[in-house]
């Protein structure tokens, strides 16, 4: 049979399912920190008075609890709840905490010069990874996993997700995990949709592959080459506890990417903040 074609009967019961575990998440948000997300534009929680204290380098991450831990690495339908929005902010990383995020790398040209950069100050990030380019570097990305960073998949072409099928969606998830496995060792733990655009089948298909959706709160909007003193006042002007920074490392000349990271970082941290990245246990 194919992945595409369920018995209606099946239908049926995969409604329900769905049903059921939307009401059992609302339980479960109130006990997980981990929860579904503000939206995108709304108020970001209330700082403490003045900046956020300054962290110390190698401070430990905040680890979410996934709804989908017990998802297998290979595709099968997963079980409810399955998150219908993906993860926007992450407040419960601290009142001091900033999550910098790069997609469609790497790429030999600009993924080194970021790395040298975060590697410089000591902090983490998270790259977004697509499975052509990953393939073609597997050594960058054994190199930002080595130190620290959290590699994500951001599908195989970059495709927009919802016009695709049902299977066309699988392979492009799943290709590009089992190449992230394949160099890392492990299947990764997040997603991210090319464009933000999601549907029902990348939220199911991503948790039946173990990962999780992360968006983001502030977008640098780097893909247009505004210039790079725009797009730090952009990372300034939305910097808050919890915030997704939004930024990429391919799919064109980024050398205003590399720039800015330079500058904004540096002011980040005099500000007090942490850049950090999630794990799960």
């Amino acid at each position: 049979m194919k992945h595409d074609q369920i018995p209606a009967d099946r239908r049926t019961l995969l409604r329900l399912a769905l049903a059921l575990g939307a009401t059992a998440a609302v339980h479960m948000i109130a006990a997980d920190p981990a929860g579904t997300p503000a939206r995108p534009g709304g108020e970001p929680p209330a700082p403490a008075a003045g900046p956020p204290a300054r962290a110390q380098a190698g401070r430990g991450s905040y680890r979410l609890r996934p709804m989908t831990s017990n998802a297998p690495p290979r595709f099968r339908p997963a079980p409810p709840p399955v998150r219908t929005r993906p993860f926007e902010r992450l407040p419960e990383l601290g009142s001091d905490a900033m999550v910098l995020s790069f997609d469609d790398g790497p790429d030999p040209r600009y993924t080194p010069d970021i790395l040298a950069t975060l590697r410089r100050y000591d902090v983490r990030a998270m790259f977004f990874v697509c499975g052509e380019m990953a393939a073609e570097h597997p050594d960058l990305l054994r190199e930002a996993a080595d130190d620290g960073h959290v590699v994500g998949n951001h599908s195989w072409s970059h495709p927009l997700m919802p016009k695709l099928s049902r299977g066309a969606v699988r392979d492009e998830l799943g290709r590009t995990s089992e190449v992230i496995e394949k160099a890392l060792g492990a299947p990764p733990l997040w997603y991210r949709a090319p464009y933000g655009a999601w549907n029902r089948n990348s939220f199911e298909i991503g948790a039946a592959l173990g990962m999780e959706p992360m968006a983001w709160t502030v977008d640098t909007l780097d893909w247009t080459t505004p210039g790079t003193g725009t797009i730090v006042r952009r990372v300034a002007k939305g910097a808050a506890p919890g915030v997704v920074v939004l930024s990429h490392d391919a799919g064109g000349n980024r050398s205003q990417s590399v720039a800015a990271l330079r500058r904004y970082l540096p002011a980040l941290i005099e500000k007090g903040y942490r850049p950090t990245v999630p794990r799960r246990t």
